[in-house]
């Protein structure tokens, strides 16, 4: 028996071929798959430039928080310069008007101390305490041992954080 063209069995073939047409051949899967690798390392390439940005920008804001921190300070210490200034520019030899002008120039000083917290470290009396205070002599005293007796030079701390420490003497150990 001769098979027609449009037999059962020449369609089997057909349908297995349209069931491979379905399911997608190994190269489709490929292209996807390089599709989505591609799609997340441009996501991650793009993730990385926006963190190298981010501290980039980090670094330029404080390196200009740095360089300009002390600008309300500055603009405050002008005022005691202009002081200065203008008590040189008398030319009254009254010492009486050139102490008060010292002392009003001093007061205005210590407002800004005050407003930047800037603290003076003047120990007389106190513990040796060597984060605030350097020694650079002894002394016969009254006063028990490591007491400071004399303040040679003020010791300043900003914020609690020592700039100066004070230069102190201090009693000796009674023998």
């Amino acid at each position: 028996m001769e098979q027609n063209e449009n037999t059962p069995q020449n369609e089997q073939p057909q349908a297995g071929a349209g069931a491979a047409d379905t399911t997608p051949s190994l190269e489709e899967m490929l292209k996807a798959a390089e599709l989505k690798a591609q799609e997340h390392y441009d996501a991650w390439m793009y993730a990385k430039a926006e963190g190298e940005n981010i501290r980039r920008r980090a670094a330029e804001d404080v390196s200009k928080a740095q360089k300009f921190a002390v600008e309300r300070f500055s603009n405050e210490m002008l005022a005691v310069k202009d002081s200065l200034e203008a008590g040189m520019a008398v030319q009254t030899e009254n010492i009486e008007s050139f102490k008060s002008g010292m002392e009003l120039t001093l007061k205005q000083l210590s407002s800004v101390f005050d407003k930047f917290n800037i603290k003076e470290i003047n120990p007389v009396g106190e513990k040796l305490d060597p984060h605030k205070h350097q020694a650079i002599g002894m002394i016969d005293s009254d006063q028990p041992a490591n007491t400071v007796v004399n303040v040679m030079q003020k010791g300043y701390s900003l914020n609690d954080r020592v700039l100066r420490p004070a230069l102190v003497m201090v009693a000796k150990a009674k023998e």
